[in-house]
């Protein structure tokens, strides 16, 4: 799993967006929070699964991959943004609108959304193929995912929202994104769709369960520890502020032992390496 991911990096590193003009730093925007590092979970359970069923596809997955990548970079981008969360650190570095200006951060941020889409339809994979994978990822990382995930969010800042809603804002904002690499991966391998099911619903609640993570983070580590701007959610709808930091921690245990059994569902092949990424990735996490 480390070489996998050690390739990755190293195929992320060697095909960094490129801008051919005379802007005098735009390029380096384009690439600075691609660089800056971050935990590549998203494009790694896509990998994990091509991993598993058909080792054969993985260079060709590359590409995918990074366009998730991408993808969720602009995001962060954007979330950070002063019209958002104006934060201050992301990845252990100054965030874009900090370093260079808003704009700048607006703009690398589109190129990055517009440049994911470019690096599917360039891919090495069959037409219907990528035209299946440029509908998952429009669709839960876009309108029906994460931006009305987003939306909901920024608009019921303020307003504390009962655990229902609050769910179906982190399962689109988050979750969705994540549920729909895994089944990128599958859509690549061609599994069937009932597996595809599994692994959507599978990936979902580790989509939550990171979420409440991520807000646990926020409240009891600091930006240094955490690499990004912390303690910053007191205005926003978090498990945390809605269930309290101990039933928060609760739901979060829970939910992981959820996802471990749920792993069980899986065949040999796929349960080993999503297992492998989740126990990483999880630690990782907690830590």
């Amino acid at each position: 799993m480390n070489e996998l991911l050690k390739n990755f990096e190293e195929f992320l590193l060697n095909n960094l967006p490129k801008s051919n003009s005379f802007h005098p730093y735009f390029e380096d925007a384009l690439q600075d929070m691609l660089k800056a590092g971050g935990k590549r979970f998203r494009p790694m359970l896509l990998l994990s699964v091509v991993n598993a069923k058909n080792r054969l596809l993985l260079q060709n997955a590359y590409f995918v991959a990074l366009a998730i990548e991408f993808l969720h970079t602009y995001s962060l981008i954007h979330d950070d943004l002063p019209s958002m969360d104006n934060a201050d650190l992301r990845r252990g570095f100054t965030t874009l609108h900090k370093k260079y200006d808003e704009v700048t951060a607006i703009l690398v941020g589109d190129a990055l959304n517009t440049q994911s889409f470019n690096l599917i339809a360039s891919s090495p994979l069959h037409n219907d193929i990528k035209i299946e994978l440029i509908k998952l990822l429009s669709s839960d990382g876009g309108l029906d995912g994460m931006i009305i995930g987003q939306a909901i969010d920024c608009y019921f800042e303020n307003q504390k929202l009962e655990l229902p809603k609050l769910e179906f804002l982190h399962l689109h904002k988050t979750a969705k994104l994540i549920a729909t690499s895994l089944v990128m991966g599958a859509t690549i391998v061609e599994l069937d769709d009932e597996t595809k099911e599994k692994l959507y619903s599978f990936g979902l609640d580790i989509g939550l369960l990171f979420q409440i993570q991520d807000d646990i983070i926020d409240e009891v580590k600091s930006s240094e520890e955490a690499g990004k701007t912390t303690q910053n959610d007191e205005n926003k709808n978090s498990f945390v502020n809605l269930l309290g930091l101990e039933e928060a921690k609760k739901s979060a245990d829970n939910l992981s032992k959820k996802c471990l059994e749920n792993l069980n569902s899986f065949d040999d092949e796929l349960k080993k390496s999503l297992e492998e990424l989740l126990l990483i990735y999880l630690n990782r996490h907690n830590s």
